[in-house]
């Protein structure tokens, strides 16, 4: 098998890549640590006030995981718009022998 990434490959699935741990491993992480409340909704008691709130606010994290989501969407619009250069070599047929 051959690799056929390009610089513009590498780009764009380190950032995808980057992107999407940073949005769900790393701000998850950063979530557990900091406590409860682990959902992202804000905790209130029964008077209705708010006593706790998520440390990163949730839209930021799904944001980032949109973001991710879009520079794979774009690579995969740049891969199909731009010609595949690594047809261009001759292939010989062999015959199998017994």
């Amino acid at each position: 098998m051959t690799d056929t990434t390009d610089i513009v490959d590498r780009i764009a699935m380190g950032l995808s890549g980057a992107l999407f741990l940073l949005g769900i491993v790393v701000l998850g992480l950063v979530e557990l640590v900091a406590g409860k409340p682990y959902s992202p909704a804000p905790l209130t008691n029964d008077a209705g006030e708010v006593i706790a709130t998520p440390l990163i606010d949730p839209t930021i994290r799904t944001g980032l995981v949109i973001a991710a989501i879009l520079v794979l969407a774009l690579w995969g619009l740049y891969k199909v718009a731009t010609p595949y250069a690594g047809g261009t070599a001759t292939r010989r047929e062999t015959a199998a022998t017994e």
